[in-house]
């Protein structure tokens, strides 16, 4: 049976999509329903070839992480058009829902293009990432299709009306994606304007630590980061992004506080030190280049202990 060109471009274009091209393609999905629901396109052949590519997609990140593990994360979050979805907000949402993740993650901003390699990562099994995986495109897909099918006769009335403006249809079409991508850039330079602050190099946090009293160290990593690289820097307090605005009385308003993560940019440090100093602590500081720049200065690193966790108090300086 031959396959209609059309049910082609659209899962090439869902294909486009899940690997990280900033192509829009629920409205794709969207008319794709319509078109099923005349009549003119096979819903069975438009459904697996959607979930099919969406499949494909979800193997090569999920390779990826398994292969290459947080570098990849790392490599999102560099040219990714939305940087705030890369920081510790979306592993914790991976933590908390583990392989449920999947099945919501292309719902969720920010968790689609992060769970496939990040299951990865963290040493998922195949069969438990494709069947997840399967299940989380299905309903995607479906829901999307879906909503094509009850506005059939609203898109029905439109399609006409834009084969009718043929170039001019596809100039406007061209104009709005380059318009999204242009937003989507101006809130990642706004999003990386925000998180520039003044900040301590490795170097000068190395001997700050050798003089009395040191400096409070806190490694803002999510768990699963910490998975990734289980190492900090020596004395270090894990403090978790999500779980700051817990720990604000513990922490000593009168010693340097440095804050420190594996973020491109340091992302998580910087928006912990924003908390702190936006609750009244003055020598907050996030850590340039984070912990890749700790141990590529050949400083000392300790192994993270099982169960690194945040106690009740804080250790005394030394």
């Amino acid at each position: 049976m031959l396959i209609d060109y059309r049910i082609l471009v659209i899962s090439a274009n869902v294909l486009a999509n899940q690997m990280g091209l900033p192509v829009p393609v629920l409205p794709t999905l969207i008319v794709g329903g319509a078109l099923a629901a005349q009549g003119t396109l096979s819903p069975t052949q438009l459904f697996a070839g959607a979930v099919i590519a969406c499949l494909l997609g979800d193997s090569a990140w999920f390779l990826a992480g398994r292969i290459y593990g947080g570098g990849v994360m790392k490599l999102l979050c560099r040219i990714s058009l939305t940087p705030d979805s890369c920081v510790s907000e979306t592993q914790s949402r991976f933590e908390r829902w583990g392989s449920n993740a999947l099945i919501v993650a292309k719902f969720v901003p920010g968790l689609s293009l992060i769970a496939p390699p990040l299951a990865g990562a963290t040493q998922m099994a195949w069969w438990r990432f494709l069947t997840y995986s399967t299940l989380g495109a299905s309903a995607w897909v479906g829901v999307a299709l879906m909503g094509g099918m009850l506005f059939r006769h609203q898109i029905e009335m439109l399609l006409p009306r834009i084969a009718d403006f043929g170039l001019a249809a596809l100039s406007v079409f061209c104009v709005l994606l380059v318009a999204y991508v242009g937003y989507k850039w101006w809130e990642r330079m706004r999003f990386y304007s925000v998180l520039r602050m003044a900040q301590i190099t490795v170097g000068e946090l190395h001997k700050l630590m050798a003089t009395p009293p040191p400096p409070l160290v806190v490694d803002v990593r999510s768990p699963t980061a910490l998975q990734l690289e289980p190492r900090c820097i020596p004395g270090s307090l894990h403090i978790p992004l999500t779980d700051v605005q817990q720990h604000l009385r513990d922490l000593p308003r009168d010693r340097d506080i440095i804050s420190y993560c594996t973020c491109p940019n340091e992302a998580s440090a910087a928006q912990v030190a924003r908390i702190l100093m936006a609750n009244g602590f003055k020598k907050v500081r996030p850590l340039h280049g984070g912990l890749d720049a700790w141990i590529a200065a050949g400083y000392t690193v300790e192994k993270v202990p099982v169960g690194s966790a945040m106690g009740k108090t804080l250790p005394h300086p030394v």
